[in-house]
């Protein structure tokens, strides 16, 4: 089954990256870099997003089209990119996103 694991950055999370020493961050950086090695057999795409300050959001629920700069809305929790995933099972999508190296939630929705 496909799955997509979306990791999402809290306030909290980014606080305490950014306040890292530049070892730490690299070391953050590296685990990252080697969970996505570990588990290259069942990731078939994948993806770090631009901060959310750089989005474009449109919205298409009035009279008309309007486009704005930055996210949909501000929010606590800010998606920083994704995985997509084919496993057997939820149970395997699960077990994977345990072993997350990083930010402290993994949204996992299945994927057609």
């Amino acid at each position: 089954m496909k799955y997509v694991l979306m990791f999402i950055e809290t306030e909290q999370f980014s606080r305490q990256l950014e306040a890292m020493g530049e070892l730490e961050q690299r070391q953050a950086y590296e685990a990252v870099g080697q969970w996505f090695a570990d588990n290259a057999e069942v990731i078939t795409h994948h993806t770090h997003l631009g901060p959310a300050h750089t989005a474009t959001t449109l919205r298409l629920d009035g009279a008309s089209p309007v486009v704005t700069d930055g996210p949909y809305m501000e929010g606590k929790e800010v998606v920083s990119g994704f995985a997509e995933v084919e496993v057997a099972d939820l149970d395997e999508a699960l077990k994977l996103a345990r072993s997350w190296p990083a930010c402290p939630i993994v949204e996992i929705r299945p994927a057609s």
